[in-house]
């Protein structure tokens, strides 16, 4: 009787490392000549992961935005791990943008993927646990087809793909 294989779809991001982008983003802002004394601060929450962008214009606000979006990139964050609200009206003409890092696989993303890899006809079951998926089947090719097929897709979040046994 063969052994079941599995892996884990995870969504994860490595707080540190977005961390270390703000420090970044925060030293770049501070020295580069258009946002030097433009009155942009930036904000990071580590409890709740979340991002914040004060700034004293749209412009300004889409600029430091940017900053930190290239900082994560060279990081190696996906963009895509990080959603970002609409721009709030603050007082005078200045603006509030804030994001919030994605950390796990919400229900209705996981029964999605669930559904998808249901949909490819291949011997292999997905079980939902709390913020992860498990995907098993007695192939190990049939787990790499899901691996190759899921990385084709977009589900609005970076997926990891954990424990491979």
């Amino acid at each position: 009787m063969a052994k079941e294989s599995s892996f884990d779809i995870v969504s994860t991001v490595d707080i540190q490392e977005v961390d270390n982008a703000f420090q970044q983003a925060k030293r770049e802002i501070s020295q580069r000549y258009d946002l030097k004394d433009s009155g942009a601060e930036i904000t990071l929450d580590k409890q709740n992961k979340t991002l914040g962008i004060h700034a004293p214009a749209d412009f300004v606000a889409r600029q430091v935005k940017d900053v930190i979006g290239s900082k994560l990139v060279k990081r190696g964050i996906e963009l895509t791990a990080v959603k970002w609200g609409e721009p709030q009206a603050a007082t005078g003409q200045s603006v509030r943008l804030s994001a919030s890092i994605v950390d796990g696989i919400d229900k209705e993303t996981a029964s999605k993927i669930s559904k998808d890899i249901r949909n490819l006809k291949l011997k292999c079951k997905a079980t939902i646990e709390g913020d992860k998926l498990r995907v098993s089947s007695a192939s190990r090719d049939t787990l790499q087809e899901v691996i190759v097929f899921l990385k084709g897709q977009d589900y609005g979040q970076p997926l990891q793909y954990t424990n491979y046994r």
